[in-house]
């Protein structure tokens, strides 16, 4: 379903590592109570890669993902981002990190209910103080850049669920952040929808080289990445192209 091409897939295991992941453990509870969501992981995502997260309920794909996007820390180990040791890095400077870094896309949208498409993709740029004339040009290029560019006044009542998670996009990607996190991004769509949405996900990481690290259960959507990491029981269990690791 990816169809990048063998040349491309040779600059992107040439490209500088963006995420490593060194012994990584999470663990919760103590003693018999104990819990290893993420026990022992080890992992390197290089630039431009598209990587899916797969594993059943309770294997710590999400636990992986919060860390990844440094919603969480882990128990031990070493996370370094972008050549930053993340694990030395205080509660403002992960904000800060994640601001400057990385573009967040979630299942459920969160988009405000009573602001306009144009109006919620404009937020992050409110908090980097970014002017307002300018702040209105780059979230009407982002619309446009995801087919939106007819519906910016509407509010998500207005829209389908497959245009509010393109608002999300455009919203995640307007501070053009190099690395993409979505988390079941295709989750509360249809089947034609979710695979617009991930078409269009492909097509950004083609046009514009960043990194999308994505969380799904589905077989079908996992396919149109690069890489697929497994988990099992808070392991690593499988890492490589989905056709080696999607029966």
């Amino acid at each position: 379903m990816n169809d990048q091409s063998s040349s491309g897939l040779l600059e992107t295991t040439q490209a500088p590592a963006v995420v490593e992941m060194r012994d990584i453990y999470k663990i919760y509870g103590s003693g018999t109570t104990e819990v290893r969501a993420l026990d022992g992981v080890s992992l390197t995502i290089r630039a431009g890669e598209f990587v899916a997260i797969m594993g059943p309920s309770g294997s710590g794909k999400s636990t992986c993902m919060n860390i990844l996007g440094c919603l969480d820390v882990p128990s031990s180990g070493e996370y370094w981002f972008r050549g930053v040791e993340v694990g030395g890095l205080d509660r403002d400077e992960l904000a800060l990190l994640r601001r400057n870094f990385m573009g967040f896309v979630f299942q459920s949208f969160n988009l405000l209910p009573r602001v306009s498409a144009l109006g919620n993709v404009e937020l992050p740029l409110i908090y980097e103080g970014v002017r307002p004339t300018r702040r209105h040009q780059l979230a009407m290029q982002a619309l446009t850049n995801v087919g939106l560019a007819e519906r910016v006044h509407a509010t998500s009542a207005q829209l389908s669920g497959g245009q509010q998670q393109r608002v999300a996009i455009a919203r995640a990607l307007v501070t053009e952040p190099p690395v993409l996190l979505a988390d079941e991004p295709t989750g509360n769509l249809d089947t034609v929808m979710a695979g617009e949405i991930m078409k269009e996900l492909v097509s950004i990481r083609e046009q514009r080289g960043i990194t999308i690290l994505m969380v799904t259960h589905e077989p079908e959507i996992a396919r149109y990445a690069d890489r697929i990491l497994f988990f099992t029981d808070g392991k690593l269990v499988r890492d490589g192209a989905p056709a080696e690791v999607i029966p």
